[in-house]
């Protein structure tokens, strides 16, 4: 059942406070379908695309589900990066601005842990590593559990994380909550995996088809080779320069590479990856959200749920291996309905994957036009 305003859901006056407050006017199509069935405490599985409302999804749905008298553990958000963590916790925070007594904790590596704060916040979000460390030493306890969300679970289910995340699971696996699963993508793989720790979840999916990039003008410019790819870059840059840019490059080799060609010549340009300093990483993020970075060049660590709102370009200056890595990256822009640019630096030998693409995605990308300055916003 869709339910197509907020007033609708019953939630709590001052929950529905925070939500107007931070700016939402109506729910998004997966808010829509999601909160309430979540609301009822069953096992949940929510595919949407990047850039419709999953975030704040979950965030309702455990802002509502939370009991703020209690001063224990009850909502557990995992997360595949120290940022994303970061992200889905400073959305809760500002939902939950108005509801007394909420405290919520962020469980990261390369920050010390604040038992105090640890032990009184009826939220945390984390990453699985600091997660799985604070209870198997017993410095969380789920006792209180009510929800345990996995966000991004094609990640976290798959390559390193899904041993951490089992490990979790053992520990906890004899207490009764509810398990809410969130990704944008969901191969057969991991929907297989998930009937391990699920009890006959409610399916709330998106058919790959309608994994669409409604919104998004998508544009691809053939370089031909590698190497002319930076002047390419080079040529556009005085066009793209007015629209709040980030550009995704596959390596951190090639990243610092093009960062330092490009500050050579003087361009403010600012990168970002896995390697810096946990503080650098959030004042690098805090600068762009706020408009005083205009391009950011990443590697794919950012590729996934960090919402910076006035994002309306995004390059890929090298098309990503991973087909669905590509609505990650591009749903940087565009966010909750919002028009966007993505445009595509393709070799020769990128061709091919650019028609995967566009096949896995039913979408069109097309020949970068000459009039490139109307088109970005």
């Amino acid at each position: 059942m869709e339910v197509t305003s907020f007033e609708e859901m019953n939630l709590k006056d001052t929950l529905l406070r925070g939500i107007f407050s931070y700016g939402y006017e109506k729910p998004s199509v997966i808010q829509q379908k999601a909160i309430m069935p979540i609301l009822t405490g069953k096992d949940i599985i929510v595919q949407s695309q990047s850039g419709t409302g999953k975030t704040a999804t979950f965030a309702i749905s455990a802002l509502q589900t939370v009991e703020p008298e209690l001063h224990c553990a009850q909502i557990l958000i995992m997360s595949p990066t120290r940022e994303l963590a970061m992200q889905s916790n400073s959305v809760i925070k500002v939902l939950g601005d108005y509801i007394d007594d909420l405290n919520t904790y962020v469980c990261i590596g390369g920050v010390k842990t604040n038992i105090n704060e640890l032990k009184s916040a009826q939220i945390i979000v984390g990453t699985p590593g600091r997660i799985y460390d604070v209870i198997s030493n017993g410095l969380l306890k789920t006792d209180n559990l009510k929800m345990f969300v996995l966000d991004e679970a094609d990640e976290m289910l798959s390559g390193g994380f899904m041993e951490q995340v089992q490990e979790i699971f053992k520990i906890i696996e004899a207490e009764t909550f509810q398990k809410v699963i969130v990704s944008a993508t969901l191969s057969r793989e991991i929907l297989e995996i998930t009937e391990h720790f699920m009890d006959n979840p409610i399916k709330i999916l998106v058919k790959k088809d309608d994994l669409t990039l409604e919104g998004i003008k998508q544009y691809y410019v053939n370089v031909s080779k590698e190497q002319w790819k930076i002047d390419t870059l080079i040529d556009l840059y005085d066009n793209i320069s007015v629209a709040q840019t980030i550009m995704f490059i596959n390596s951190k080799k090639k990243l610092e590479w093009v960062y330092d060609t490009l500050k050579a010549k003087e361009y403010p340009v600012t990168m970002i990856h896995g390697e810096l300093e946990q503080n650098d990483r959030n004042d690098i993020l805090k600068n762009f959200k706020n408009g005083n970075i205009k391009m950011l060049l990443s590697t794919d660590l950012f590729a996934r749920g960090i919402d910076v709102q006035q994002v309306s370009l995004v390059i890929n200056y090298d098309i990503p291996s991973n087909v669905e890595n590509y609505i990650h990256r591009i749903g940087r822009s565009g966010r909750f309905g919002r028009k966007g640019v993505s445009i595509n630096f393709v070799t020769d030998d990128d061709i091919k994957l650019q028609k995967t693409i566009e096949q896995f995605y039913n979408t069109q990308i097309d020949e970068l036009p000459t009039n490139i300055s109307d088109i970005i916003i």
